[in-house]
Order: C-alpha cells, then sequence, then structure tokens
C-alpha cells in the first residue's frame, strides 16, 4: 500500500510538470525543468510514506566545510536538495558511501544509521524536506 501511494504521488508530479503551461493563463511561457524522478532511497530502499496524519516540514541547513554530522537515523521519508557543497553520506552499517554536490537530490535512507561530512572548502547547504506523522521528529540520534 505505501508502495503505492509513492507511486501515485510521483505520477501526480509528473503529470503537473508536464501541464505546467496549461497553468499559466496570461499566455506567458512557464518553463519546467524535471531534475529527478525517484523511487528508492540513497541505499536502494523503496520510499514509503507515513501512514497517518502526514505532515510536511520543510528547513534549511547550512553545515561548516569539514563539519560532520552525528551518526543519526530518520524513521520517515527525508528528501534534500544540496545548493551549495559537497556532501559525503555513509551507512554507518554497511559502509557505503555516496557524495552529493551542488544540484544533486538526495532521497535518504530510512531507519538506517549514517553520518554526512562537508567534504568540500565551502558550506554545504540544503534544502531539506520531511514527511512525518503530524508532530514527530525525523532525526535520531544514536546513543
Amino acid at each position: 500500500m505505501r508502495n503505492i501511494t509513492a507511486s501515485a504521488l510521483l505520477f501526480a508530479a509528473a503529470f503537473f510538470t508536464t501541464s505546467a503551461n496549461a497553468l499559466d493563463s496570461s499566455n506567458t511561457p512557464v518553463v519546467v525543468t524535471p531534475l529527478v524522478s525517484k523511487t528508492t532511497t540513497a541505499s536502494g530502499q523503496p520510499i514509503t510514506l507515513p501512514q497517518k496524519n502526514v505532515e510536511v516540514q520543510v528547513s534549511s541547513y547550512q553545515i561548516a566545510p569539514g563539519a560532520t554530522l552525528p551518526v543519526h537515523k530518520h524513521p520517515f521519508p527525508r528528501y534534500a536538495y544540496v545548493e551549495q557543497g559537497t556532501l559525503k553520506v555513509t551507512n554507518v552499517e554497511t559502509g557505503a558511501a555516496n557524495t552529493f554536490k551542488s544540484g544533486d537530490f538526495i532521497v535518504e535512507m530510512i531507519g538506517q544509521w549514517h553520518q554526512a561530512t562537508n567534504i568540500g572548502t565551502d558550506p554545504v547547504k540544503l534544502l531539506v524536506i520531511d514527511q512525518v506523522e503530524q508532530g514527530a521528529k525525523n532525526t535520531i540520534l544514536k546513543q
């Protein structure tokens, strides 16, 4: 059921992306450039959504050069757009790592311990979108 919901949302996004020109009523062109379409997280898991009272939370992150975030995991979907910088995300359970740079879109792993390090010389700036059960936090720090 969760996979069907994620597929329906992705289909709706694709429909509105391709129909953007029809939404403009002033005869001014609207240009939509699809950036990414994903059905799995960075570690290959299917994207699943909260089952009740979904809340969307949007945050801006700035990570200083050389900074490493603590080991953590997310119980719900988290998406991030890299506005600036270079970020290495390591799954501490498997040792697998991915590097993301300006313009990349990250579908973060769900329920897997990981950490991120700014491996560049500029701050990393992220636009982060969480989909959680209403009132829930989406980051659990490893003790």
